[in-house]
């Protein structure tokens, strides 16, 4: 058995919104609030034969109409939600997804460059390092041979 339904009634100062549900809390689900308005006050449960009419016809859906008005209340219009994406935003991403194919590459290219100058270095190091050794060696050995010549 279904269960009855009921009509409730909000505000936001500028419209009344009714709807027809079974319970409080289907009520609020149906008007997206995320807090309880029935706590508050700013939400009731009417017994206005018209409203209750035109909500019972349309169960679930919200009505509005014009704050504190007389005037039937009318079905809310429908959010339209594009369909896809435009090519103009496909066109954006695309170019933003070359844009950091771009970066990432001169990021790779300046790492490789960097690398290679630190092995040439390091190479460069190691050569004049030897030729210290050697040079030192030598120095070394003369400088005994001259202690010894004295």
């Amino acid at each position: 058995m279904a269960a009855k339904l009921k009509v409730f009634v909000t505000s936001d100062g500028l419209a009344d919104y009714v709807v027809a549900a079974s319970s409080r809390p289907k009520a609020l689900a149906a008007w997206e609030a995320h807090q309880d308005l029935f706590a508050s006050g700013a939400a009731h449960e009417t017994d206005d034969p018209e409203l209750m009419k035109a909500a019972l016809a349309q169960p679930g859906e919200v009505l509005r109409r014009p704050a504190k008005s007389h005037l039937l209340p009318a079905a809310l219009p429908k959010v339209v939600k594009p369909k896809g994406s435009s090519k103009a935003a496909l066109r954006k991403v695309e170019e933003a997804e070359q844009r950091l194919a771009q970066v990432e590459a001169t990021q790779s290219e300046t790492a490789a460059a960097i690398a290679a100058e630190r092995e040439a270095l390091d190479a460069r190091e190691a050569e004049a390092s030897e030729a210290y050794e050697i040079d030192r060696r030598e120095a070394e050995r003369a400088l005994a041979k001259a202690r010894r010549n004295l």
